[in-house]
């Protein structure tokens, strides 16, 4: 349970500004995992998976940017997504099991979890994405694979995939396929998120236990609930701002107390933040003492008073996401993409509302890669953002197609009947 997440000492956390972003890994992991992965293991996985770079860049006063975007899908959600791959592998193995992954997907979760477990020869996986809500180069990141990977467009929001995905898992009809999760319901996906927090924060900071305000991009909450549970092991942060799009439940809660879904969700060009009811609000809640259910329903509120002295939330609408990117490039001749443009203007409108706190330092993340939404750049700044080798050298690959229409769980379960019977 989260109630019970490991500390560090303020000298471990105070340490890492002399580790490398791999001991600094395998430092916070070990502190969940015990013994039962060898360290010598466990560092060839975080070698494996989390083989590439994590800029961090002072953009202004005290303001930073952290690109979370250098993984092989240009999405944080690499970092997750790859080492959750190899730990299930390696467990696989052990006991010479198979396992299905179903997970549902906004816009990235889906590319990094069908890419991190590609080729895998133990685990298929089913991603469900909203077909009409995603970029071209995020649906190619799913649909260019095959081999055990199959991926499902939707006509719907992806509150219905991951309705979809949710009663999969509660079918028993199904219990013989052998069922498993990678989206961020699943904690194996949490930890490794709260790694870049530690990362970040030991980069930046001056000295001990100084705090330090992040500006975290949230769709299903995943990334702030991996930033919560790096502050819950003793990580000095003063303020996570949650910067929501238009899909504004959470904001709303927190200033009215009063918890409504957004249904369906709004379709904003932040697309992969488009949750009208987030899966790890769940999580949050239980960090705070509260209790939601998957319908939305409050059975017992949270620690209202705690929960607003740690988070303030802000709505940023796509016209206000859309003059940010503009004025962010004019400002400082920077690229920021929709989701970390709307990271930064949810900063900006901290910076304006608590102006005693500007000495304070603040990360904000850039959860995805510019090339991603070439339109949008190009129509708001007229430039074409240069792309990654990684999606050069999926931009001309064939799609398989799709292997069958969902429209709705009985269809779902049809498929995955067919699919993946022993």
């Amino acid at each position: 349970m989260l109630n019970s997440v490991p500390t560090l000492t303020d000298e471990t956390i105070e340490s890492f500004k002399y580790m490398n972003f791999p001991d600094i890994a395998i430092k916070v992991i070990l502190k969940f995992i015990g013994n039962i992965i060898s360290e010598e293991k466990l560092q060839q996985i975080v070698n494996n998976a989390l083989n590439f770079n994590i800029p961090l860049e002072r953009i202004a006063n005290n303001d930073y940017i952290c690109y979370l975007d250098r993984g092989p899908t240009s999405s944080f959600k690499d970092f997750g997504a790859r080492m959750l791959a190899r730990i299930m592998e390696h467990f696989l193995e052990i006991d010479n099991k198979n396992i299905t992954i179903l997970t549902a997907t906004s816009g990235d979760t889906g590319g990094a979890v069908a890419q991190a477990f590609y080729k895998m020869s133990r685990i298929k996986v089913v991603v469900l994405y909203p077909k009409n809500e995603i970029s071209i180069l995020q649906r190619k990141q799913m649909t260019t694979l095959g081999e055990n990977v199959s991926a499902l467009g939707i006509k719907g929001k992806f509150d219905d995939c991951q309705r979809l995905v949710k009663t999969a898992f509660a079918d028993k009809e199904l219990s013989h396929i052998n069922l498993s999760s990678a989206n961020s319901i699943n904690f194996g996906r949490l930890v490794p998120q709260t790694l870049y927090y530690f990362w970040s924060c030991s980069r930046i900071i001056d000295k001990k236990n100084e705090e330090v305000i992040f500006s975290v991009p949230s769709g299903n909450f995943g990334n702030l609930t991996g930033g919560l549970i790096a502050k819950k092991m003793g990580l000095p942060i003063k303020k996570f701002i949650s910067a929501v799009n238009e899909n504004n439940e959470f904001p709303t809660f927190l200033r009215t107390g009063v918890y409504t879904k957004v249904e369906p969700s709004i379709n904003c060009i932040s697309n992969a933040m488009n949750v009208g009811h987030p899966s790890n609000l769940a999580r949050i809640f239980d960090l705070y003492g509260g209790q939601i259910d998957e319908k939305g329903l409050i059975h017992r509120m949270p620690n209202m008073e705690e929960l607003r002295k740690d988070i303030v939330s802000y709505s940023i609408s796509d016209e206000l996401t859309k003059e940010t990117i503009v004025n962010f490039y004019k400002e400082y001749k920077k690229i920021i993409e929709p989701h970390g443009a709307v990271g930064w203007a949810a900063l900006q409108n901290y910076r304006n509302n608590y102006p005693k706190n500007n000495d304070v330092k603040s990360i904000t993340f850039e959860t995805a890669n510019p090339s991603k939404f070439p339109k949008d750049i190009i129509n708001l700044i007229n430039i074409i953002p240069e792309m990654p080798q990684s999606l050069k050298l999926i931009q001309d690959k064939p799609e398989f197609p799709n292997p069958k229409k969902i429209s709705n769980y009985s269809d779902f379960k049809e498929f995955l009947l067919k699919e993946f019977q022993d």
